[in-house]
């Protein structure tokens, strides 16, 4: 197979690692610079050049994109994609997972654990903001930063309010953040490849210092995570669309709280740290899925003028509950169902003779007028939230829109009533995955699948116990790898 890594630095830790992953499997590599990749439109024929020439094509692209080359690299990551070559990390989720706000957002409407967050513009509204996550001191985290730069803490509100002020009045964008007293200088890096935790450490900063980026002198050691640890792990990579990821979290006495999802992981702090292979597990997975590329769902079905993808919530007296698809009608009524949300597991894809029962979510395609008139003849749910429309607005303004705009979408009518849903102390189900997320090609598992090996009676919510070995499922390093730093290991261990 041949693989091309993209990166602006040859001759770093991480992208050696790759490289050396990629030939010890007796596979070809070529590394690319980001910038000297040069992206060419023509109709039907979308081209990727190098240098000037014609570039060659490959069978996989893993992108090592840095925070400063985000918006060229994740075009010429797109390029690829169009080209139809398989990229591990796709451009959407680059791009998300960039967007520290967005991450957040989409983090919190799935319901995985967050440090409480503000976004404000206006200068009265810091104050409140302060407020409502739950007073000072607060973390303020420019959206740009990262590797710990533009994370500053701030003891008092007014400090704050004069920190957010002066940043702003400098034209830059910062959230607000609750601080984390109980996890201060210290997180949890987990790394995740192809669904799956292969790494963890726990970080501790240097000095007095809050931040326990490796960058900035802070030490690492391995740790084993508990369920809640690694479900949150999976969960959060998951959603962002990310088959390669690492996770950071907070420990607070509340459970696992992610403060950021990285796309770009590093290799060296991890590997390291737990003497795991990471990189061959990225080159594994990338030969395990280089016959599924990432698909845009929106892109590929083509929707036809007219042509909707909604979400329908099933309430506890709907026609629907306890009947199968083949049953419902839905197919007779020119209306796929793409899947099916039941608590925390997603069922893509169902066949005819699945049952569904309220509570369900459905992800459903079908015309405008088709998914309007069953809306309003069943009575399926008090909502029905078009994801996807034929001209598609950003995921954002989409998930913000309120119950009566969307309904005035489907069928130009107010909330439908459900007398069998909330009215009745039935508790709505979670929000299923966007149409883009549910139909990667490559997604972590449903939340159902991930193990929980907490032993009877313990806390997974609690805290995390450190351990010298690697997780099971994840290779050791090679041995050449593991003694070319082992000064630097020893340096960061505590």
């Amino acid at each position: 197979m041949k693989f091309a890594i993209i990166s602006r630095e040859r001759g770093c830790y991480s992208t050696r690692r790759l490289r050396q992953a990629v030939l010890d499997r007796g596979h070809t590599v070529r590394v690319l610079d980001t910038y000297a990749l040069s992206v060419s439109l023509e109709t039907s024929r979308p081209r990727l050049f190098y240098a000037g020439k014609p570039l060659g094509t490959f069978h996989a692209v893993i992108p090592r994109i840095g925070a400063s080359a985000t918006f060229y690299g994740t075009a010429a990551v797109r390029q690829f994609e169009q080209m139809g070559t398989y990229v591990v990390t796709s451009s959407r989720a680059i791009t998300m997972s960039r967007d520290k706000l967005h991450a957040l957002q989409v983090l919190s409407r799935h319901g995985i654990g967050i440090a409480p967050t503000a976004f404000v513009r206006q200068p009265e509204e810091i104050l409140p903001a302060i407020s409502r996550v739950g007073g000072a001191p607060v973390i303020i985290k420019l959206l740009e930063g990262t590797q710990g730069n533009g994370v500053i803490l701030a003891e008092t509100a007014r400090t704050a309010e004069s920190m957010i002020s002066a940043l702003q009045g400098a034209k830059q964008n910062v959230l607000i953040q609750r601080f984390v007293s109980e996890s201060k200088g210290r997180d949890i890096r987990a790394v995740v490849v192809g669904g799956r935790v292969v790494a963890a450490m726990r970080r501790r900063a240097a000095g007095d210092d809050f931040r326990s980026n490796l960058h900035r002198g802070g030490q690492a050691e391995p740790v084993q995570l508990t369920s809640a640890y690694e479900t949150t792990a999976l969960r959060a990579a998951q959603v962002l669309g990310l088959a390669v990821a690492g996770v950071d979290m907070l420990e607070t006495h509340e459970g696992p709280q992610v403060l950021e999802v990285n796309s770009s992981p590093g290799l060296e702090g991890i590997e390291l740290a737990t003497g795991v292979d990471v990189a061959g597990a990225i080159i594994e997975h990338a030969e395990a899925h280089v016959r599924f590329p990432e698909v845009d769902l929106r892109q590929r079905l083509k929707l036809g003028s007219g042509h909707e993808i909604a979400e329908i919530r099933v309430g506890r007296r709907s026609t629907l509950a306890k009947v199968t698809l083949r049953e419902s009608g839905l197919r007779d009524a020119g209306i796929q169902v793409l899947s099916i949300t039941r608590g925390g597991e997603v069922l893509m894809n169902p066949r005819g003779d699945q049952r569904v029962l309220a509570g369900d979510v459905l992800l459903c395609l079908g015309r405008h007028s088709d998914l309007a008139e069953v809306v309003m003849r069943r009575r399926l749910a008090t909502d029905s939230v078009p994801l996807a429309p034929t001209s598609p607005a950003p995921e954002s303004t989409r998930s913000a829109a309120s119950p009566r705009e969307n309904s005035r979408r489907l069928g130009g009518h107010g909330p439908i009533e459900d007398p069998g849903s909330a009215a009745e102390g039935e508790t709505p189900a979670p929000p299923s995955s966007t149409p883009a997320e549910a139909a990667s090609m490559d997604p972590a598992p449903p939340d159902s699948s991930v193990p929980d090996s907490s032993p009877p009676g313990s806390n997974p919510s609690g805290r995390l116990r450190a351990s010298a070995r690697p997780p099971r499922s994840a290779a050791p390093l090679p041995r050449d790898a593991q003694g070319a730093n082992e000064a630097a290991l020893l340096r960061g261990r505590t």
